[in-house]
């Protein structure tokens, strides 16, 4: 009888937190991590695979995802996990709220999340949690049923959402957020859903939850960019990307996470996250309020999309909330990055087909929808921008996998240690190829990174100690988990 499942020979170990890779051997039985050895003989495993060459990173944990928003949420489970596969991601949490697009629906949800649950089951090849957006003043008295019963103790708000377009122009959110006409998506809201959340961390029953009890916060302001959006569109000199991004402006961003910052203070709010930082201006705001609040536990993620690309080297598929930037803010976040100030890098993964993303006429940048998909490239962006940089393979690893997992209550994710789930991929970096959508297991069918460059690959993903892509194609049924991070959801 073989002691091991499954053994991993030669390949580059990358294990956050090393000072660099280790060449090991690597062992799993019953979907976990049993061994990283120097050696480990080929007869103790019912399987053995040769990783010569490769190294063998931990499961990509992808915080930032929107499966449902553009497409049915059983179907993006299905497709876009495979994509995420692709990119090395193991497990993924999405977003999830009531109002248009993703279940177009609205009411408590105690009703919502069990259709939620029943729409993903058995369809996505990653494991995957979610987190809750509280849009109705009603969510936020079920924060603690959602933390105990779902096990969900992460949830956002959209800071824009209240009087802002999704893709560029005002439009009615009452009828968007689908609220009650005596009830506002406002600052207020935002306090309220706060003190909701620091409420439920103070209840004894969440002791153990309480580091992973969060809010995590789209910064950006309604007001600045109803107006910029109309100065733009009536100067009309900027076009694309460009033209969104102005619109949008940086300092939208960062007069968002000073509100943001404040009411964590004022609510006693510890844990914040800081979604997808655009700019200079958005990244030093973050680390003013750090300054400033001190006890404010922030972390600051950024996405791969705005460390790759910028509104000159993107095409119109690019467009996306906050906006891609311009190549200097590109170059700050990077200094940012390699500074240490940002905690995570994730994808922002949202499929928006062709057909749905271009409205008309198609270069018309304000009425295309806003988001793409990414996840695809997650590791293998970063991999292949990140050294040339100077960032370390060890610390992308921190930044993909082990920071996120642990913010958010993944307790068994994102990690190369004996006893943690045996999820884990391995990366070709001898290799160089141009980005093709069509190379692509998404079925968004376009990509704003075609064209590009990139000098990383996955070849090899595996979930639990089984593959679940092998020489760069899914293999086997969907076998991902829903999560549960806290309490006792299951």
């Amino acid at each position: 009888m073989s002691h091991y499942d499954l053994v991993i020979q030669n390949a580059l170990v990358v294990r956050p937190g090393a000072e660099a890779p280790e060449r090991l051997d690597v062992a799993v039985k019953d979907g976990r991590f049993a061994a990283f050895e120097d050696s480990i003989d080929a007869g103790e495993a019912t399987q053995v695979v040769d990783g010569t060459g490769k190294h063998l990173f931990p499961g990509v944990v992808d915080v930032h995802q929107h499966w449902g928003i553009y497409n049915e949420l059983g179907e993006d489970a299905a497709t876009e996990s495979r994509a995420a596969a692709q990119g090395g991601v193991t497990s993924g949490i999405t977003y999830i709220r009531t109002g248009a697009y993703y279940l177009n629906r609205s009411g408590p949800y105690r009703e919502i999340f069990p259709e939620i649950l029943a729409a993903t089951a058995d369809k996505a090849y990653i494991d995957y949690g979610f987190h809750v957006a509280p849009i109705l003043q009603e969510h936020i008295g079920e924060i603690p049923d959602l933390i105990e019963e779902f096990g969900v103790p992460s949830f956002k708000v959209f800071m824009f959402y209240g009087s802002h377009g999704l893709h560029g122009r005002s439009t009615d959110q009452g009828s968007f957020l689908m609220l009650p006409e005596d009830e506002s998506y406002d600052i207020a809201h935002f306090e309220f859903v706060m003190r909701g959340i620091q409420a439920a961390r103070q209840q004894e029953r969440f002791a153990a939850d309480r580091d992973h009890i969060s809010l995590s916060l789209h910064c950006e302001t309604a007001e600045i960019m109803r107006a910029y959006t109309k100065l733009v569109e009536q100067e009309g000199t900027l076009t694309g990307l460009e033209a969104y991004s102005a619109s949008r402006p940086p300092h939208s961003e960062g007069l968002a996470i000073t509100i943001a910052s404040y009411l964590a203070h004022e609510t006693e709010l510890p844990n914040i996250n800081l979604l997808h930082l655009t700019s200079r201006k958005a990244i030093e705001a973050a680390m003013m309020m750090q300054s400033t609040f001190p006890h404010i536990d922030f972390r600051r993620e950024v996405t791969v999309g705005h460390l790759l690309a910028d509104y000159t080297t993107a095409n119109l598929g690019g467009k996306v909330n906050p906006p891609l930037r311009s190549p200097e803010d590109v170059e700050s976040l990077w200094e940012h990055l390699l500074a240490g100030n940002f905690s995570w890098v994730t994808s922002d993964h949202a499929c928006c087909k062709d057909e749905t993303k271009f409205g008309e006429p198609r270069d018309d940048v304000f009425v295309a929808k806003s988001g793409f998909g990414g996840t695809e490239y997650l590791l293998p962006g970063m991999v292949s921008e990140g050294r040339k940089r100077g960032l370390s393979y060890n610390k992308i690893a921190e930044l993909v996998a082990r920071n996120p997992a642990q913010r958010f209550g993944m307790s068994t994710k994102g990690d190369l240690a004996v006893g943690l789930d045996a999820d884990f991929c391995l990366l070709d970096d001898a290799t160089e190829y141009v980005v093709r959508a069509e190379d692509s297991l998404s079925t968004q069918e376009y990509t704003p990174f075609e064209g590009f460059t990139l000098t990383a690959r996955v070849t090899d993903t595996f979930l639990r100690g089984e593959a679940i892509l092998t020489d760069g194609s899914v293999v086997g049924s969907p076998r991902g988990r829903y999560v549960a991070r806290s309490g006792s959801g299951s």
